[in-house]
C-alpha cells in the first residue's frame, strides 16, 4: 500500500519541479529581454553624458571612461554667445504654443464630441485630413503669406500664431476622450442653468485633465524639438533661433570639440527628459484613457 501511494506523490513532485523550472526560465527570459531593451535605450544617453565630461582630446579617442571629469564643459556651453537667447526663445515658443493649442483645441473637440449639428462627420473628416497633410506641402504659400503680407519672417510668430486656431491632432485626441465623458453630467449642468462655456470649464475640463495633460505634453515636446519651422522662418535672424536650430549651428562651430557638442546636446535634452519623468503618469493615463469610440 505504501508503494502505491508513493508513486503518485513522486509524479506530482516531479511535475511541480518541472513547473517551477519552467517558471524560473520564463522569469529569466522576460527579465533578460527587459534588461536588454533598457540598455538599448539607456546606453546612448550614458555615452552622451560620459563624452560631455571628457577633455577635447579624449573625446575623439576610443576611451569610453573619462580620465578627468571636465564639469566645466557645461559652463562653457552655457556661456556660449546666444545660448541663453536660444533658451528664452524655445521656452517662449514651447510654452506659449502649448497654451494656445490647448485653449483653442478644447472647445472645438467639445463641440465635435457633444454637439449634434449638420456636417459634424464632415468636420471630423476635415480634421483627420489635416492630420494627414504634411506641412511641407503648404510651406511655400504659407511662407509667402507671412513674408509678403505680414512681414513676420525672422521671428517665431509665424509658428506661434497659427496655434491659436487649433491643432488637428490635439482636436482629434481630445474629441476621442470627451466621447467617453457621460452625457448625464453635461445635461445635469445644463439643467442647473450652466451655459455651454461654463459647462466646459466647470464640468468637462476637470474630467478631461488626463487628456489635456497628454495633449499639452505632446505639443510641448513638438515645439521644443521643432527644427523645420525655425529653420524656415527664423534662420536669417540669430536672435530668434531656438535650441534645436541653435544646436545645429553649435555643432558646426565645434565639430571637433565633441565634448562640448555632447554637453550642449545634454543641456537641450535634459528639460524634456525631466518633464516627462515627472509627468509620465498623467501622460500615460491620458493616452490610455483616450478611446476609439466614434
Amino acid at each position: 500500500m505504501t508503494a502505491t501511494i508513493s508513486l503518485p506523490l513522486t509524479r506530482r513532485d516531479a511535475a511541480a519541479k518541472v513547473a517551477r523550472r519552467r517558471a524560473a526560465l520564463h522569469w529569466v527570459a522576460v527579465h533578460s529581454l527587459a534588461i536588454a531593451a533598457a540598455l538599448f535605450f539607456v546606453l546612448p544617453f550614458v555615452f552622451v553624458f560620459l563624452t560631455s565630461v571628457m577633455t577635447d582630446r579624449q573625446a575623439i579617442t576610443a576611451d569610453l571612461w573619462p580620465h578627468t571629469w571636465q564639469w566645466d564643459n557645461f559652463v562653457k556651453v552655457w556661456q556660449t554667445e546666444g545660448f541663453l537667447t536660444w533658451w528664452r526663445n524655445t521656452l517662449l515658443y514651447a510654452g506659449l504654443g502649448t497654451v494656445l493649442t490647448v485653449v483653442s483645441s478644447l472647445p472645438v473637440a467639445y463641440a465635435m464630441a457633444k454637439f449634434r449639428f449638420r456636417g459634424r462627420n464632415l468636420a471630423l473628416m476635415a480634421v483627420i485630413s489635416m492630420m494627414m497633410l504634411p506641412p511641407q506641402v503648404v510651406i511655400i504659400p504659407m511662407y509667402l503669406f507671412w513674408a509678403k503680407q505680414l512681414h513676420l519672417t525672422g521671428t517665431l510668430w509665424p509658428l506661434i500664431i497659427p496655434m491659436a486656431f487649433g491643432d488637428a491632432f490635439s482636436i482629434f485626441l481630445l474629441r476621442q476622450f470627451l466621447l467617453t465623458v457621460p452625457k448625464e453630467y453635461i445635461e445635469a449642468a445644463r439643467i442647473d442653468g450652466c451655459g455651454e462655456f461654463r459647462t466646459l470649464l466647470k464640468v468637462v475640463v476637470p474630467m478631461a485633465k488626463p487628456a489635456i495633460a497628454a495633449v499639452a505634453l505632446f505639443q510641448f515636446f513638438y515645439c521644443w524639438n521643432d527644427y523645420f519651422g525655425p529653420q524656415i522662418y527664423a534662420s536669417n535672424n540669430q536672435e530668434a533661433w531656438t535650441l534645436s536650430y541653435g544646436l545645429a549651428s553649435f555643432k558646426a562651430a565645434h565639430h571637433t570639440n565633441w565634448n562640448l557638442t555632447m554637453a550642449a546636446t545634454l543641456l537641450v535634452m535634459a528639460p524634456v527628459i525631466i518633464l516627462f519623468f515627472f509627468a509620465q503618469k498623467a501622460f500615460i493615463e491620458g493616452v490610455t484613457l483616450t478611446g476609439v469610440k466614434g
